[in-house]
């Protein structure tokens, strides 16, 4: 425990304890709250663990399901696909536009940048993985034109920043697949594609990875709800 929360209850130091996981998402939208396994982590009891909980869920932070218990408001992967969608839109046509002014020196650099991408595969560190794609991916539409087009990206992303550090951790082998689509695209960009398909692909290289990501979660419910039936 740390010191200023000494003078709180237990109650009240579970709430902050489990609010500050969820909100850094260490909790991510739809993560399981087993009560045994907070409370030992605070080493409590789960008398006020459960109270915490309570207290979330009347705040919409955590919902309880029949058979299931409870879990992190899934209210928030909804915003996370909206968000995921949106840029997915908005980094393709950046994109494209930029593509034309993209010198063979900021390809060079889009390619050093997916080299370290790749050279982490083996020693996966999802954090820096997502800084590398980030610095990859403003390489490529740095020289878009449209500047209110790059403020609105920018906008999004850094709403993306607080669902971010879920994705690659959850799908690593999606890694792997973005690096190499990566690597097309750049290809394209040195060719001289056409704009339009130049920006479907790197429009689809964001959507896939948020489908994949959706697989993912979806997966993960059917197996924790074939788990309760067969208990």
């Amino acid at each position: 425990m740390t010191t200023h929360l000494s003078n709180q209850s237990k109650a009240e130091q579970a709430y902050a304890w489990i609010r500050e996981k969820i909100r850094t998402r260490e909790y991510e939208p739809g993560y399981r709250l087993v009560l045994s396994t907070i409370a030992d982590a605070l080493q409590v009891s789960v008398v006020p663990v459960r109270e915490a909980i309570r207290q979330l869920e009347a705040e919409g932070l955590v919902t309880y399901e029949r058979n299931v218990g409870a879990r992190v408001s899934t209210y928030n992967q909804a915003v996370y696909f909206e968000t995921m969608e949106t840029i997915a839109v908005l980094e393709g046509r950046a994109t494209a536009l930029s593509a034309p002014q993209l010198t063979a020196e900021d390809l060079n650099q889009a390619r050093r940048i997916n080299q370290q991408m790749r050279d982490l595969l083996n020693n996966f560190d999802p954090l820096e993985f997502t800084h590398l794609n980030k610095e990859f991916h403003q390489t490529l539409f740095s020289k878009c034109p449209n500047s209110r087009l790059v403020q609105l990206l920018f906008d999004e992303w850094e709403n993306l920043e607080y669902f971010r550090v879920s994705t690659f951790r959850y799908v690593p082998h999606r890694a792997e697949q973005s690096v190499e689509e990566h690597d097309r695209l750049v290809a394209l960009i040195e060719a001289q594609a056409e704009d339009f398909y130049i920006e479907s692909q790197a429009r689809n290289h964001r959507l896939t990875t948020a489908t994949t990501y959706r697989q993912r979660l979806n997966s993960e419910n059917h197996h924790e709800e074939q788990g309760v039936h067969n208990d």
